[in-house]
């Protein structure tokens, strides 16, 4: 009489780590089909419950992929394997959780862009750099074939712009490009 229930050793041990927790996980999706639902089998498989997908078909990023924002619950302890899972299986996470692009950095890139694969240098920047582009403008009054300019705004991770800026440069120097930095100043 009176006394708790016992702890039942079959359950996960949501209780005694605080409980299942919503996320949000912001995604980068290919426009193919399939892609939406194998990107939810990483989440499903490693403990995550769906709570809502928003699908932002009409907003393309530069890379030319459509952004998706995946709100989840799961334990805490499960929230670090889900999103590794989604890394290993291919898919870009932009943001999750705690882990988000604290900064922001613009860059302008001054050259033959569209002949040296704009597209690819975009990727690179990605990739090598760990950033993601978030906005690109491209200015090329004299056609694409002649040397135009891009203002490229970037997301990386706090503390990492100057990691950022020396991948931006090696790859501009590794497609003949300008890059012009951000400048960097006191405050008055």
């Amino acid at each position: 009489m009176g006394d708790a229930p016992e702890p039942d050793d079959d359950k996960p041990d949501a209780e005694a780590d605080g409980g299942v927790r919503a996320y949000t996980v912001r995604l980068e999706l290919v426009d193919e089909p399939g892609e939406l639902l194998r990107t939810l089998a990483p989440i499903a498989d490693n403990g995550g419950n769906l709570l809502s997908i928003h699908h932002e078909r009409g907003n393309i990023t530069p890379r030319g992929h459509i952004p998706v924002e995946v709100d989840i619950e799961c334990p805490p302890d499960r929230f670090d394997g889900i999103v590794e899972a989604l890394r290993d299986a291919g898919v870009n996470v932009i943001q999750a959780g705690e882990e988000h692009y604290g900064e922001e950095i613009n860059v302008i890139l001054i050259g033959h862009l569209v002949e040296t694969d704009l597209s690819n240098t975009l990727s690179r920047i990605e990739d090598e750099a760990n950033a993601v582009v978030q906005d690109l403008s491209l200015a090329a009054p004299d056609g694409t074939e002649a040397v135009a300019s891009a203002r490229a705004r970037l997301a990386v991770n706090s503390g990492r712009s100057t990691a950022v800026i020396t991948a931006v440069r090696s790859i501009g120097t590794d497609k003949d490009l300008t890059v012009v930095e951000p400048l960097v100043g006191g405050e008055a």
